[in-house]
């Protein structure tokens, strides 16, 4: 990690971002401006859903430029996006001797001088942490929270701050829960005091060419736990067990705190059902908890943010279980985030079939499987359409046959060409879309191959106007997956049928 620390007092200090429209960066933006920081920043021109988050805090990206780099800036951050030898605002403020950190370094400095909670795993991060901060916003502790994407029960943000924060005595704690991101090891900038460890299995196959790899990674972030510290980990995930073990034989001074249906202790899962489009569930140490968003996967990640709660409620000197009814009205004040389970919109076709679309940022075969296994569950009544396009020819042609397999509880699959990273170079790999087509053509009867995103439109609204059957009585649902573009199928689709989104 960099020498470099932000001091803890962040009233006055002026911070420029480089970068600023990213999720991260506005994400942390936001934490800083609570702060009383004095912040600016650049980025591109093209306008971003950052955009509002920052319009929100009267702030407007500037163009990049040297001449952004003013005498009064005492601190740059910028995103991994912008190199520091190539980007202008980065190479006046090296030439100037400002202390320059990149994004994770900042987030690290800023973690080391509060109570900090990092939320990792290779999936469930985002829902994770919206879920943890969503509680909190109902429970009497001064709490910062910091998610990887928008949060719609955040006031659609990425970030909530307590109105606790501003009158903290200096001997009172602050706590910060955070996402943190495992890709190049970005965690390890981070200062945890308490971590919850969702899910480990093979993935950024560009920098973990092995399930050894990243699972290493893992443990070696719990490792940088203190000594008391506490990780909660999901007993029902081979990997974070596995990981849990590897971490608790190297550091026998951590705290275990299991949850899920194998775990022992107050988190297990007890019981879990679907009832009227919610999830009714409960553990050891509180029954009856309640979510509105689909998938069981969901509801071990609220088992998690319940755990993580309790866990700083007692770090509080307060006892959980005098704000079980504030936990629970949290669980059920979360409703998404971001293009996680996003509800974009619903409308009916001229036939006069229901048509809901959901926008969901799944990029893992694990991800996909378990997601749509949640609709099937949690929208019984519906044919479900996924619209899925694959991110990375490293991932697809690694995991070619999970990705394949991966889409059984869809009634209908479209697929379509690659959305390729910056970082990788396309003549390196002997894969196509279509080669990922031809393999789930393998596993499911009616997959479809569009090369472009919005070629599959007439294809899409002829279906959805077709009568979806006696076995789907509510109509259909349309789901858009993937950390690619083809979100703007269901946009399209959606303003085709003069639906205000």
């Amino acid at each position: 990690m960099s020498d470099i620390r932000l001091p803890q007092d962040l009233r006055g200090v002026h911070i420029h971002f480089v970068g600023i429209k990213g999720t991260g960066m506005a994400a942390l933006v936001e934490i800083f401006h609570h702060n009383g920081a004095v912040i600016t920043g650049s980025d591109v021109s093209e306008r971003f859903y950052t955009d509002e988050i920052l319009e929100k805090l009267n702030l407007k990206a500037l163009e990049f430029s040297g001449k952004n780099i003013t005498d009064d800036i005492q601190y740059v951050i910028y995103s991994s996006a912008y190199k520091i030898d190539k980007n202008p605002d980065l190479i006046e403020a090296v030439r100037r001797g400002i202390p320059c950190l990149l994004y994770t370094q900042a987030l690290g400095s800023y973690s080391a001088g509060a109570y900090s909670c990092g939320v990792c795993g290779v999936h469930g991060k985002t829902s994770t942490t919206g879920l943890t901060g969503t509680i909190l916003k109902e429970l009497p502790v001064a709490a910062q929270t910091l998610a990887g994407s928008i949060i719609n029960s955040f006031g659609a943000t990425c970030t909530y701050t307590s109105p606790l924060i501003k009158n903290l005595s200096e001997d009172s704690k602050k706590y910060f829960v955070a996402e943190t991101c495992e890709y190049q090891r970005h965690f390890m900038s981070f200062c945890p005091q308490k971590i919850i460890l969702t899910s480990v299995e093979s993935d950024h196959q560009d920098f973990y060419p092995t399930y050894e790899s990243i699972r290493d990674a893992f443990v070696d972030y719990i490792c940088r736990l203190p000594s008391g510290g506490e990780l909660i980990y999901c007993a029902d995930d081979p990997g974070a067990v596995e990981t849990a073990g590897i971490a608790a034989k190297k550091r026998n001074d951590i705290v275990m705190i299991p949850y899920g249906v194998k775990a022992d202790g107050d988190f297990k899962l007890v019981s879990s059902a679907v009832e009227n489009e919610c999830q009714v569930f409960s553990c050891s140490l509180i029954p009856e908890l309640k979510i509105t968003v689909p998938g069981k996967h969901e509801v071990l990640d609220a088992l998690a943010a319940t755990a993580l709660a309790c866990r700083i409620l007692a770090a509080d000197k307060k006892n959980p279980l005098d704000y079980v009814e504030q936990i629970k009205k949290g669980l059920l004040n979360f409703t998404g985030g971001k293009r996680r389970s996003e509800k974009i919109g619903s409308f009916k076709t001229s036939s006069g079939n229901s048509v809901l679309v959901i926008d969901d940022y799944g990029h893992h075969p694990t991800a996909i499987k378990t997601t749509l296994e949640g609709y099937r569950q949690f929208y019984k009544g519906r044919k479900i359409i996924v619209d899925f396009m694959s991110h990375t020819y490293s991932r697809t042609q690694s995991l070619l046959k999970e990705f394949a397999s991966s889409f059984e509880n869809a009634d209908v699959v479209v697929l379509h060409k690659i959305y390729a990273s910056a970082r990788e170079n396309i003549a390196d790999f002997n894969i196509t879309g279509k080669t990922l087509y031809e393999q789930a053509k393998l596993y499911h009867k009616d997959v479809n191959y569009f090369e472009e995103i919005l070629d599959a439109v007439p294809f899409v609204k002829n279906l959805l106007e077709q009568n979806p059957g006696t076995n789907y009585p509510d109509g259909y649902l349309l789901v858009t997956m993937g950390a690619g573009d083809n979100w703007k199928l269901g946009k399209t689709i959606i303003e085709s049928y003069g639906v205000n989104r």
